[in-house]
């Protein structure tokens, strides 16, 4: 049975049965079968069903909402972006499909009509993660239904309550039967579900190990897989930044969510001209945070998604702390925080280095390392000393060199004055560990359909 824990208190929120391997396959089939007429439905037909679902799901947005926030313990003052974010991307998706899909044309003339068609897989997979569950599923199954393939849903098990809100808002759309269904598995049923026969594409964002085994599964299939997984995201402060400006969003973009955010910001590196200035603001922002019941209204940082995330996030400051590094923040500030449950207090440790796994490895909590460099040439060398490569960020006032350092440091997307958003409009990817595939902009399309080339002369 999945249960699961609300962050909040530890208490049990929401237990469900794992299907059987009768409903899987069930499902399976299901999506098989309705793969050719939804194929066949014309993409003007497609972009008005998915607009329908969209709408849909935003109706119910109060409930969505406070059961988010009891999911994964986000501030409920911060749980209606996810709502923006799912009505952003998914309309730009909609609205720049035809764009994305259109034929490629290769020659047409009097006796050749020769072109590409973008055709849809079959069955897509989406897998999806709990600190992001309704953005992130967006990415995924609306280009998927877009661009004519059928799609099954397994989302977290902290978040099961988000697979079935948005299935019920695509019943209360009318979506065709079956083009779109959800399942609660366990780890064994996933894998047998991937390997399946009528899954044609895989779509996951999660773990490092986790998209190994999504890789294991696939196995000998001669499938894709779309895999995002995490980051340990850097900044470079120049010293002609607009200090106050990189100050604050870099506080929010290290302590948004709890700091479980794949491109959230773990390292910053300051230009030791600005160093003490950019530390004594950073502490003075943060100690304002509040900590506490994500419930309540005025709370701002609420608890870590499980307890044996916390222990982690803790152990890996500790062992920093115990290798020289100090932390700035009054950790005294945040009552909530008792050592034992998921109310993990905020900190920014300085002094540290690479030889800590703190500034090496995936925290996913609200805490952040702050090194001091000499130069750009320092900053850009720690920036690329990542297994990960998601995203980065510069910050300063000289748009050219932005532009200079951005095509020096390995990652997906890299920010010039901003952090931690994602523009619809363009390709979300990365590079090294953090996997494989694109989502977003046009180019989100393309893994999801195959080409097809017609080469059609007239005698």
């Amino acid at each position: 049975m999945l249960k699961t824990v609300s962050p909040i208190d530890n208490s049990i929120l929401v237990e469900r049965n794992f299907a059987t391997d009768s409903e899987i396959e069930t499902v399976l089939q299901n999506a098989y079968e309705a793969r050719k007429e939804w194929k066949e439905t014309s993409l003007r037909e497609r972009k008005e069903i998915i607009n329908n679902f969209v709408k849909s799901f935003l109706l119910n947005d109060e409930e969505i909402i406070e059961n988010l926030c009891k999911q994964i313990g986000r501030p409920i003052i911060q749980c209606p972006g996810e709502m923006r974010g799912f009505e952003e991307r998914a309309n730009y998706m909609i609205d720049n499909a035809d764009r994305a899909l259109e034929d490629l044309v290769s020659r047409k003339d009097s006796e050749f009509d020769n072109y590409i068609k973008k055709e849809p897989l079959g069955t897509i997979f989406v897998i999806a993660p709990w600190n992001y569950p309704f953005n992130t599923s967006v990415n995924s199954i609306v280009p998927s239904l877009l661009s004519g393939n059928t799609v099954i849903l397994k989302h977290s098990s902290q978040t099961p309550l988000c697979a079935e809100q948005l299935f019920d808002a695509a019943t209360k759309a009318s979506l065709p039967k079956n083009i779109f269904q959800f399942l609660h598995l366990n780890h064994s049923s996933t894998s047998k579900v991937i390997s399946d026969y009528r899954i044609n594409h895989v779509l996951f964002t999660g773990s490092v190990s986790g998209g190994r085994e999504i890789k294991k599964s696939i196995g000998t299939r001669f499938i894709g897989a779309g895999l995002e997984l995490g980051g340990k995201d850097p900044a470079y402060v120049r010293s002609d930044c607009n200090l106050e400006h990189a100050i604050e969003n870099l506080v929010d973009g290290s302590y948004f969510n709890s700091g479980q955010s794949c491109c959230g910001i773990e390292r910053i590196y300051i230009d030791e001209n600005i160093y003490d200035k950019f530390v004594d603001g950073f502490k003075s922002i943060t100690e304002k945070y509040i900590l506490g019941n994500p419930l309540e209204e005025n709370t701002n940082l609420g608890p870590v998604v499980r307890m044996n995330a916390a222990k982690y996030i803790r152990t890996q400051v500790s062992q920093a702390l115990n290798k020289g590094a100090k932390n700035i923040i009054d950790s005294n500030k945040f009552k909530a925080d008792d050592g034992t449950n998921c109310y993990v207090s905020p900190s920014a440790l300085i002094n540290v280095d690479h030889s800590m796994e703190f500034m090496k490895e995936e925290t996913f909590g609200p805490t952040v390392g702050i090194m001091k460099v000499k130069n750009e040439e320092d900053a850009i060398n720690l920036m690329n000393d990542s297994v990960y490569g998601l995203t980065a960020s510069i910050w300063t006032s000289d748009k050219e060199f932005a532009q200079s350092m951005g095509s020096q440091v390995e990652t997906g997307t890299f920010f010039m004055n901003r952090c931690d958003y994602l523009d619809p409009g363009l390709a979300w990817t990365g590079v090294k560990d953090t996997g494989i595939g694109v989502t977003l902009s046009v180019l989100g399309f393309d893994h999801l359909t195959r080409a097809k080339s017609y080469h059609i002369r007239t005698i």
